[in-house]
């Protein structure tokens, strides 16, 4: 456990310290959302084999209530992923020459929850789909489909809601003052939502257990030595 917990910690502090330093330094300009994007991936890749590399509370909700891992392992990923974030906001000015120059964006409340609700549920389905499917377990591609998928929402909606998708990422948005309290809170909310529909979803179309194969011919031999009368297809 302690491993898993190290590895989402570590792949929550890039992702929030990338987040943080493309958008108050501004060196990234247009590009800011493939340096997300392109961490997450990385970071992805780097810790999924150990923790699932959620890195993002609202997923952990989804992959806890699609059936995975147990309640005491979501909290606890929760914890770390949050103080991961905090800590990457307090590394962040550090890093930054001069006084920052914070502009936090006028959102519509309204507006703000629709984007924030659409691409979390898309991340989180994504996520349920490249990474815990049976009919895609081993690819070799879910880094890079998560990854891409938070570099489309940041584009699609980043001047909308500050594309968060993300309950330690909204934390870390408000320790920097790019979000006010309020609006971190709403966005936690419907984050979770997001997730947790996403979940249902997944379940609720069982593609969890839907892998569509053909029988080779030895499996249909075992099939039928095990009194099955047709092989699976």
């Amino acid at each position: 456990m302690t491993r898993k917990l190290v590895v989402e910690a570590i792949g929550t502090f890039f992702l929030v310290l990338t987040i943080g330093l493309v958008v108050l330094g501004r060196g990234a300009g247009a590009l800011a959302p493939f340096a997300v994007g392109f961490v997450l991936m990385v970071m992805v890749y780097a810790g999924g084999h150990v923790s699932g590399a959620h890195y993002n509370p609202a997923v952990s909700l989804a992959v806890r209530l699609r059936g995975l891992g147990t309640a005491r392992e979501m909290f606890g990923y929760w914890v770390v992923q949050v103080l991961a974030a905090a800590l990457a906001a307090v590394v962040v000015p550090t890093m930054l020459p001069g006084e920052l120059e914070i502009i936090r964006g006028e959102h519509v409340v309204m507006d703000l929850l629709v984007a924030e609700f659409l691409f979390t549920f898309a991340l989180a389905w994504v996520v349920l789909n490249v990474a815990t499917a049976a009919g895609t377990k081993g690819n070799s591609y879910f880094g890079l489909a998560i990854g891409l998928t938070v570099t489309a929402g940041a584009y699609a909606v980043g001047p909308i809601s500050g594309a968060a998708f993300n309950p330690a990422v909204s934390v870390g948005l408000a320790l920097l003052g790019i979000v006010d309290v309020g609006e971190m809170l709403l966005m936690i909310v419907i984050q979770l939502t997001a997730a947790a529909a996403a979940a249902g979803m997944f379940e609720w179309l069982e593609l969890g257990i839907d892998k569509p194969t053909t029988a080779t011919a030895a499996e249909q031999a075992g099939l039928r030595a095990a009194g099955d009368p047709e092989p699976r297809r």
